[in-house]
């Protein structure tokens, strides 16, 4: 990747605004003209901040969606009551707001040339789901690794969701994830009870 040039507001403007003519246009109907233009910038002074297109492609990904799953998780429950309103509400809204967005990260990420960065990209969202389980932990009273893995399992529902509006898909995942919440629940009545 090329050294970070020029002003750092600056470049992110341009990443988000490449994203979204990406999202709009696929991988391969965009050209650096495009994006240029959408910049309202020279091809130069784009290559000056980012060194090559390949270089926007993988940085605007990779920044883009990483803000799309802090918004995410900034709508995450605040209790355990609120884990249903989460699990209703989410799958529609990041479809919503999200689906072009997601349907270009896999064009992206599953392509050959940019697959080892999709590589680095999910090692991060490993270590960011983590940090959101730490602070789900407190609020919903379960622990770390149960809250990672649902939010692994949710996220991945509402992304295909998003993807292919597939409700049967949806509903199983969700469904599993209120079996598992039920049993949590239980195991942990059980615990007090034998105290």
């Amino acid at each position: 990747m090329a050294d970070e040039k020029g002003i750092p507001e600056r470049r992110i403007a341009f990443l988000e605004t490449c994203f979204e003519v990406f999202c709009e246009n696929g991988l391969e109907n965009t050209g650096l003209k495009m994006l240029a233009e959408a910049c309202s910038v020279t091809n130069g002074s784009l290559l000056y901040y980012f060194g090559s297109k390949d270089n926007i492609i993988i940085e605007s990904t990779a920044h883009c969606m990483a803000k799309v799953e802090y918004d995410f998780m900034a709508k995450a429950p605040t209790s355990f009551e609120d884990i249903e309103r989460f699990l209703r509400e989410m799958p529609y809204l990041t479809a919503k707001l999200h689906g072009e967005k997601y349907r270009f990260m896999y064009q992206v990420y599953a392509s050959p040339k940019y697959r080892k960065h999709g590589k680095e990209f999910f090692k991060g969202v490993n270590v960011r789901y983590h940090r959101y389980a730490v602070l789900l932990s407190g609020k919903l009273g379960m622990p770390v690794d149960f809250i990672q893995g649902m939010i692994y399992i949710f996220v991945r529902a509402c992304v295909h969701y998003a993807l292919f509006e597939d409700e049967d898909y949806l509903k199983l995942q969700l469904d599993a994830i209120r079996v598992s919440l039920r049993l949590f629940v239980k195991e942990s009545k059980l615990k007090e009870e034998n105290l």
